[in-house]
């Protein structure tokens, strides 16, 4: 796997920071500070020139209020939960959504689908948040990376592959709230990527699925076990 000087490193769960080769740093799901499988070390955000929120539960957004207020990144999705970062006081959003591009510092980022649930819980409310998604986003450098956020595998899987052809993917694979390995295995034949990187397993008991199970149940695709913390590029 070749990112030509994109650095990627993942922070546990469904959280990843993306560093492009112009030195702009971006942050895909932000859940940092609660995030037991973050290392202390990350949990100080210093730098963020873009949020990008796949939907709106606490796992997923834990941060994009704290990280928003104190960075001033531009915020990027669907268009009622980045009203609902506005209303928290993140000062720049960028609204979109599904079958929309966009450019945010530097990366063009389409938004696609995803099949899950997107209520914000605000309190002792759950509000509406818009619908769950996924990013494909293309660098300067030609890489483009295919984050699934929190999905089942659905058929539409193989228009993202028409129209995009992501060769690393991001997949969820811990099973009970998305995917288990076995669906995953599935999109993988629908995706057809040279590298899938796991996430959103081992973070509480009942995400059981395994970077090993995904691996036998898909012989033909590169398999990347990231450790939290480490920083591939």
């Amino acid at each position: 796997m070749n990112l030509q000087g994109i650095q990627l490193t993942w922070l546990g769960h469904a959280t990843f920071r993306v560093q492009t080769p112009e030195g702009k740093t971006l942050y895909i799901d932000p859940w940092i500070a609660g995030n037991p499988m973050c290392p202390e070390s990350e949990k100080n955000v210093k730098k963020a020139d873009a949020l990008l929120c796949t939907h709106g539960h606490g796992d997923h957004i834990g941060d994009a209020v704290e990280v928003g207020k104190k960075c001033n990144p531009v915020a990027v999705g669907i268009y009622e939960l980045c009203l609902w970062l506005q209303k928290k006081g993140v000062q720049q959003i960028a609204p979109m959504n599904k079958g929309g591009t966009q450019t945010v510092a530097g990366v063009k980022i389409t938004m696609v689908h995803a099949v899950h649930s997107c209520g914000i819980q605000d309190g002792d409310q759950i509000i509406y948040g818009g619908e769950a998604c996924g990013y494909v986003l293309e660098f300067s450098n030609g890489v483009k990376l295919y984050h699934a956020g929190d999905t089942n595998v659905f058929s539409d899987m193989a228009i993202i592959r028409d129209l995009y052809a992501p060769k690393i993917v991001m997949l969820p694979i811990g099973d009970h709230f998305t995917m288990s390995p076995r669906e995953a295995a599935y999109a993988c034949k629908l995706l057809q990527p040279e590298t899938v990187i796991p996430m959103h397993f081992g973070t509480f008991p009942q995400l059981t699925g395994t970077p090993g199970e995904l691996q036998k149940l898909a012989p033909n695709v590169k398999v990347l076990e990231m450790k939290p913390g480490k920083t591939i590029s």
